[in-house]
């Protein structure tokens, strides 16, 4: 097979048959390649989530050892301990593609990989999403009241909804209907 600048590759027998690219995205690599691309991007994305889901959850698991963690009524620790288990599922989801890729190394499953740590990396964020929100509502309720965490809380949800989902969607939309209008 041959690679970019003219590189010749051994393909494994046992590897996917190469798939070329799209040939409408400007890029000329295999589907091999392309498999790299994506696991070295989704790496980069998880390198900034893993840390803030780390940091987070360390803070988390400080709270407890305050002066004032005794004075939490019992909605407030339940709610705590919820957000602990979800910073730490976040934690753990952030991480699992690095513990995928030690256990599949070498045995030509990029593509397989790619598509779990994907899956792994949207659950992460569900979780860090939660996780943001809540913690952000908790401390509105120790410190202003109950009323101010559930609307901060609630904001904070709708905000990450639309920086994350919707406004995504949106771009998406509208290079579609770019790219149907042809080139301006």
């Amino acid at each position: 097979m041959t690679g970019p600048a003219g590189s010749t590759r051994a393909t494994p027998p046992d590897a996917p048959a190469p798939q070329p690219a799209p040939r409408d995205d400007g890029r000329n690599e295999t589907y091999i390649e392309r498999m790299d691309r994506n696991w070295n991007e989704l790496l980069q994305e998880l390198r900034v989530t893993q840390t803030g889901a780390q940091i987070l959850t360390g803070f988390l698991l400080t709270v407890p050892f305050q002066y004032r963690f005794d004075e939490l009524d019992d909605y407030q620790r339940v709610t705590y301990l919820a957000l602990v288990l979800l910073s730490a599922l976040a934690t753990i989801l952030f991480v699992a593609p690095v513990s995928l890729h030690r256990l599949l190394f070498r045995r030509r499953l990029k593509p397989q990989l790619v598509d779990a740590g994907h899956t792994f990396a949207r659950a992460g964020l569900v979780a860090l999403a939660l996780t943001l929100a809540g913690v952000t509502m908790l401390l509105f309720d120790v410190v202003v009241s109950r009323t101010a965490g559930w609307v901060v809380g609630g904001a904070l949800l709708v905000v990450i909804a639309v920086a994350w989902l919707v406004l995504p969607r949106l771009i998406a939309r509208r290079a579609a209907a770019d790219q149907e209008a042809g080139p301006v």
